[in-house]
């Protein structure tokens, strides 16, 4: 994992990384506006954007991830993009350190993204245990069934498996395997430490947002989105589990001749609502959101008088 972006450039951005750390958050579903948003208002501030997107962190998935283009990422620096291979597993743990050593050279800084997860790291400081996922132990627990796993986690971690559906087998060894590599329940290792500086927090959300995510499936699909995925899929293989992920599934399908181009296009299209409504419901849960209207043709007048207003609330203090 190429870990060179935690230095990349801060000595050359004087303006930027000085003092105590100032964050600004622009949440929201997919296709809301969140990177365009982004982008103007960090160009006011000569600020930088962190990416809190799931999938940009990985390299070579770009157009199906909707990662900014060559020309965005030169107007203003982005990081937590292209940090690690395909091949490779970024934790939330490991995402949750290089923000916090970009964070740590301080100024006004942006995190943009709809991975509510990788916000909240941030954002609330979650105590995330360092273990990284073991495959072999995780294999052997499954043979077990869920029952028994649920029942030998109550044994060593009474609290989480109070904590834990006796059906969430996903949860459930994610438990055990920190129990087993830490020697520690996972309970213990788990909770919350709010970071002390200065957070914004907002979030867009659309009416047209069927016809926005519409729009944009076709935008890729222009822009080389099949022969990107037939790429992928010839270098690393139809089992990498980053192509059977939101957009790359369909195109997967289209390019083994299961299914029409078009059709391809319409799950998608389909697929990618039914995620946007389960980030809308995430990001909905969070009492500190302000949010604004994607659609509204004065956002980022109105973004940057909230911005301003909330840097001035900063100054003060």
């Amino acid at each position: 994992m190429d870990r060179s972006i935690l230095t990349q450039n801060f000595q050359d951005e004087p303006k930027i990384f000085n003092n105590t750390p100032v964050l600004i958050i622009i949440g929201g579903a997919t296709a809301t506006g969140k990177s365009g948003l982004a982008i103007e208002l960090a160009d006011r501030l000569s600020s930088i954007i962190l990416s809190a997107d799931s999938r940009q962190v990985y390299r070579e998935f770009t157009i199906g991830t909707a990662k900014p283009t060559v020309q965005e990422q030169n107007r203003i620096p982005h990081y937590l993009i292209d940090i690690c291979d395909p091949t490779e597993t970024l934790t939330v743990a490991d995402y949750q350190m290089q923000a916090r050593e970009i964070l740590s050279h301080g100024g006004v800084q942006f995190l943009v993204g709809g991975t509510g997860l990788y916000i909240k790291a941030i954002a609330r400081g979650m105590k995330i245990p360092r273990v990284a996922p073991q495959p072999e132990l995780r294999s052997q627990l499954e043979q077990l069934g869920q029952k028994t796993l649920h029942e030998m986690l109550r044994q060593v971690d009474a609290i989480a498996a109070s904590r834990i559906h006796a059906n969430d087998q996903v949860r459930t060894l994610r438990a055990l395997e920190v129990f087993y590599v830490t020697g520690r329940p996972i309970s213990e290792q788990q909770g919350e430490e709010p970071p002390n500086f200065p957070i914004l927090y907002l979030a867009l959300d659309s009416d047209r947002l069927e016809q926005r995510i519409a729009k944009r499936t076709g935008q890729m699909i222009e822009m080389g989105f099949v022969e990107e995925v037939k790429t992928l899929s010839e270098k690393y293989g139809e089992e990498l589990p980053l192509l059977n992920t939101l957009g790359y599934a369909e195109m997967r399908q289209y390019l083994r001749g299961e299914i029409s181009l078009s059709e391809a296009e319409r799950l998608t299209v389909l697929h990618t609502r039914q995620f946007a409504k389960r980030q809308r419901t995430w990001f909905r849960a969070v009492s500190e959101i302000e949010w604004f209207d994607s659609d509204s043709g004065d956002l980022v007048d109105r973004a940057w008088s909230r911005i301003e207003q909330f840097c001035e609330d900063v100054r003060r203090d």
